[in-house]
């Protein structure tokens, strides 16, 4: 494995670049949707690769858009539908142009990093294909992020510019920004620890707030340029390697402090192309896009996944909002949906649902978290998504590795993550690094062209992840079946040892999800004196008058082993999640650790 220098300086070129080879060949009994992507199973062994006669888009973002307009141009491309905003791919891509040719007037140049920190917002995706028709490397920044996060993000990122809204709800972003005293663009003023920190760029509010001195208006950037800047976009663009870095993820913050996962034109072109492929997109096809745009999901599977196909992006609202997605489906004839379980829960349960016509719907994502059966049954049924896929991945390979097929069943969409990925190689190990045997547990690790290049600035937590085999190391218990289907069990540091028994949370999790009370639940482990760990229940109820820790406890004792029966229920409003709908269980074991004084626990009693 290529070794990463400390700052990384020069992502030119591929950390990782394997790509899948064929170890078996598919079963008869494929359905033509599966024969359609084939799937490789090597005899006997958790190990699969993905079809490879598709080629891989060799194509960097720019020249990528190009090819979309030429092909495309009077189709819609992109809905806004709370800034009244409706564009042309030929319309959306004048005005990418403006804007990179004003990124250019700024000073940027290729290997910047620019940060972009807002909610879904037309001038979030400007930006988003702007940095790529330059060069610059985007920075995408949680839009829940508070003071101590965005430092972190700035400093190890090294940003020259950030992208930002005016405010967000009950964020204060510029206010936020000013109280990390970065004044490097006031005249005269010393420059903080942020010192890469060049310019502020203000995504402005309906109320138009006044705008700091030395900060721009996000409007005057995109008169900056004059003729000479427009006429230069060819020339970078053309100089584009499809393996240059484009764009640094912050992982969501699961377990703790977030790192930068860098990934290429190449990553995360042909993971939304391959992603859509899945759903059997077509130019034709409109996709409601409610999750954010800071994150793989919107981003890569949604933004530049209808970008390979020429498809348009509807964005209901800044951030979710259920009345507002269906109102957006209703009203665009939107074909596809992408969203977490929870969002789909929060839209199957509004009280005027059935007065939305969702007629139009096929497909679409579901991806995040498990998904409950009879949620899926209802998203098919209700929803008229019967093309619905179940989606799997990291954002460390860009992101999807696994995906359902449009005509599983039920059943399997709910209980498996699908099948690997084209050009995608995956394997299940031991402890020992060894691929277990075909319906075994064990680690799932990932290799192939959606590996990201390595984590910015940060060549330990790299090589930590990512093996001299090529093979990145998710922390995800997975377990392969004959078929290559992939179903995820738990985290390999969420397994709780009680007194020498291994528990997995997940098995907990899906028994008490037959609860008919219990809206969500999440099984993590305490520090115990005795036994080394118990098990903890987070539940969310249905009715939140309608259930008790008791009740929780009696709905397991004599249906699952002893051990697994939860020595502490908690009963919760809701659960602490990231935005794209991963629990976060180490802020639930912080919570109980304290609430049970058990903050300095070290082990268990000798």
């Amino acid at each position: 494995m290529t070794k990463l220098s400390e700052p990384i300086t020069d992502l030119s070129k591929p950390l990782i670049d394997h790509l899948a080879i064929p170890v078996g060949s598919s079963s008869s009994s494929m359905t033509h949707s599966q024969k359609s992507i084939r799937k490789f199973v090597q005899a006997g062994m958790s190990h699969v690769s993905g079809d490879t006669t598709t080629p891989l888009l060799e194509l960097s973002i720019p020249e990528l858009v190009n090819e979309t307009v030429r092909n495309h141009s009077k189709r819609t491309a992109v809905v806004f539908c709370d800034q009244d905003i409706r564009k042309t791919w030929q319309e959306f891509a004048t005005d990418i142009d403006r804007l990179a040719a004003g990124f250019l007037a700024l000073g940027l140049k290729k290997g910047d990093r620019l940060g972009i920190w807002s909610p879904n917002r037309y001038e979030w995706l400007l930006t988003q294909f702007a940095t790529a028709r330059t060069g610059v490397i985007l920075v995408t920044i949680n839009p829940a992020y508070r003071i101590s996060e965005l430092k972190h993000v700035l400093e190890t990122s090294g940003c020259k510019a950030l992208v930002m809204a005016q405010k967000f709800k009950s964020s204060n972003y510029v206010e936020m920004l000013l109280q990390l005293k970065v004044n490097a663009f006031t005249s005269g003023s010393s420059k903080s620890s942020l010192s890469n920190l060049e310019h502020a760029i203000i995504i402005q509010n309906q109320d138009q707030s006044e705008i700091p001195v030395g900060m721009y208006a996000f409007s005057e950037i995109m008169d900056l340029s004059g003729p000479a800047h427009i006429l230069r976009l060819e020339e970078i663009s053309a100089h584009l390697n499809p393996d240059d870095a484009i764009n640094i993820q912050f992982t969501s913050g699961t377990t703790g402090l977030p790192k930068g996962a860098t990934l290429s034109h190449r990553n995360i072109l042909n993971n939304g192309k391959f992603v859509t492929d899945a759903q059997g997109f077509m130019e034709n096809d409109t996709l409601c896009i409610p999750v954010p745009l800071y994150h793989c999901f919107g981003m890569v599977m949604g933004a530049l996944g209808c970008a390979t196909k020429g498809a348009a992006m509807v964005f209901p609202s800044e951030s979710f909002v259920a009345k507002d997605t269906v109102r957006a489906i209703a009203r665009e004839g939107c074909t596809a949906l992408y969203g977490v379980p929870t969002m789909f829960n929060a839209i199957l349960n509004l009280e005027d649902f059935d007065s939305y016509d969702l007629t139009s719907l096929r497909t679409g994502v579901m991806a995040g978290a498990p998904c409950p059966i009879e949620t899926m049954k209802r998203v098919v049924d209700d929803m008229h998504m019967t093309e619905v896929t179940i989606a799997y991945g990291m954002t460390e390979t860009s992101p999807v590795s696994f995906q359902s097929n449009l005509d599983d069943p039920i059943e399997m969409r709910v209980s498996k993550v699908g099948r690997v990925h084209p050009h995608v190689e995956c394997r299940v190990i031991d402890g020992e690094g060894n691929t277990v045997p075909v319906g075994q547990q064990g680690e799932l690790c990932t290799r192939g062209y959606s590996v990201m290049k390595g984590y910015w600035n940060d060549p330990t937590q790299t090589r930590a992840s990512i093996d001299t085999d090529g093979w990145m190391h998710s922390g995800d218990l997975a377990i392969i079946d004959n078929m290559g289907y992939c179903n995820i069990v738990g985290r390999v540091k969420d397994m709780i040892i009680r007194g020498g028994e291994n528990i997995y949370p997940k098995e907990i999790e899906e028994y008490l999800h037959q609860h008919p009370g219990i809206q969500d639940v999440q099984v993590f482990g305490v520090p115990d004196h005795h036994l080394g760990e118990e098990v903890c229940a987070w539940v969310v109820p249905v009715d939140s008058q309608g259930l008790s820790e008791q009740d929780i406890i009696a709905f397991c004792k004599g249906q699952i082993a002893h051990y697994k029966v939860p020595r502490y229920v908690r009963i919760r409003n809701d659960l602490p999640m990231t935005v794209t709908g991963k629990a976060q269980k180490y802020k639930m074991r912080e919570a109980m650790l304290k609430e049970l004084k058990l903050e300095n626990h070290i082990g268990p009693e000798a």
